[in-house]
């Protein structure tokens, strides 16, 4: 890919059907099957999917029932998020020997800037392909690559070879690459304001590009400038390498409305022993304690309380939890979902000498 010499070479790189395809790498009978990640039970969740068996219709996020009545022979794997992560860090170990500036999306994607490449390669779609085929042959899973000029067109170049596939969109393209693709396939823009756009007569990037800044910020509001410059192939964030992390938390569905105290304690408590356990593995605490609540009309609620000093251990942060949820029992109706977040994050160490010098005092 040329370029300006000032001009930033953005890769991101998008594992393919990630949780599924670590299932088929580790269990030969599932390869070539459709396979989905996730809970076969009344009110499972499709955490992934297989291209097997997206070839049904079956996606991410879909209720277990719903894709089960789409591909009858579906087989569904327990998640295996210790497994998941362990490649994701084998991934970005190898993202790390081209360069430091990386920003990772989730276990399998991420956001990569080798305009100053630590490994020189001549083009960033030479350093795509490399990494490609180091993942290749390190973690035996494939993955696809987008390459540009900015972070948008990047991922919007990674979806358009799916999967395993590469495809760079250079300064020359951006525009025209935009102006052809329905705004519901712009990342940034989901489904509710997609359905605004159209209400709006704006269905394309073209569409878009045809409406000015103060047209779009009066239907829009602040967002309205992203919207405006990536019409145009103009996208000015830069890859943020190591962002702080705002939450921590766990979420879990049941297979039958709950309604007695006694049923929700247990959950909540395996919750909270969940997050904690990942805050020792960030060495990390916080400050607000926030349980969500969603009822069989999926109506949903969320209480929160906000420390003055951080919680110290598992212990602590479920009675925190419990006491959120003794405020919402007895429930008006069956509940269907709990979930315990950990936010206003700080280090473990700085927690800790604040709390010691609190002791001392």
């Amino acid at each position: 890919m040329t370029q300006a010499p000032d001009m930033r070479r953005i890769i991101h790189v998008d594992m393919d059907a990630f949780y599924a395809s670590v299932e088929q790498r580790d269990n030969p009978a599932l390869r070539g099957r459709p396979v989905a990640v996730g809970g076969d039970r009344q009110r499972g969740v499709v955490a992934a999917a297989s291209y097997e068996a997206r070839r049904f219709g079956v996606r991410s996020a879909m209720p277990s029932v719903t894709a089960r009545r789409k591909c009858p022979d579906l087989i569904f794997v327990p998640p295996r998020f210790d497994v998941y992560r362990a490649v994701s860090a084998q991934i970005h170990r190898i993202f790390a020997r081209y360069t430091l500036l990386i920003q990772p999306l989730s276990l399998d994607e991420a956001y990569l800037d080798v305009t100053r490449p630590l490994l020189v390669r001549g083009s960033a779609t030479r350093i795509a392909h490399e990494i490609r085929a180091a993942i290749r042959e390190e973690t035996g899973l494939t993955a696809s690559a987008g390459v540009s000029y900015n972070k948008f067109l990047a991922k919007l170049a990674s979806d358009y070879r799916k999967p395993d596939g590469l495809h760079v969109i250079t300064p020359g393209q951006g525009a025209d690459f935009v102006a052809d693709l329905g705004v519901e396939q712009f990342h940034g823009i989901g489904p509710a304001t997609a359905a605004r756009m159209h209400a709006l007569g704006i269905h394309t990037g073209r569409d878009l590009r045809a409406r000015d800044l103060t047209y779009l910020t009066r239907h829009f509001g602040k967002v309205a400038s992203f919207y405006h410059g990536v019409a145009r192939g103009i996208d000015h964030r830069p890859v943020e390498p190591d962002r702080p992390r705002k939450s921590l938390g766990t979420e879990r569905t049941f297979e039958r409305d709950l309604y007695e105290w006694a049923d929700m304690a247990g959950p909540v408590s395996e919750m909270c022993q969940r997050v904690w356990h990942g805050c020792e593995r960030r060495d990390i605490t916080g400050r607000t304690v926030t349980l969500k609540v969603k009822y069989n009309d999926f109506r949903q609620i969320v209480r929160a309380c906000t420390l003055m000093e951080a919680v110290a251990s598992a212990e602590e942060l479920h009675a925190h939890a419990r006491g959120l949820l003794r405020g919402c029992i007895p429930p008006e109706r069956g509940i269907r979902l709990l979930g315990v977040t950990l936010s206003t994050l700080v280090p473990r160490a700085q927690a800790g000498a604040r709390q010691l010098a609190l002791a001392l005092e």
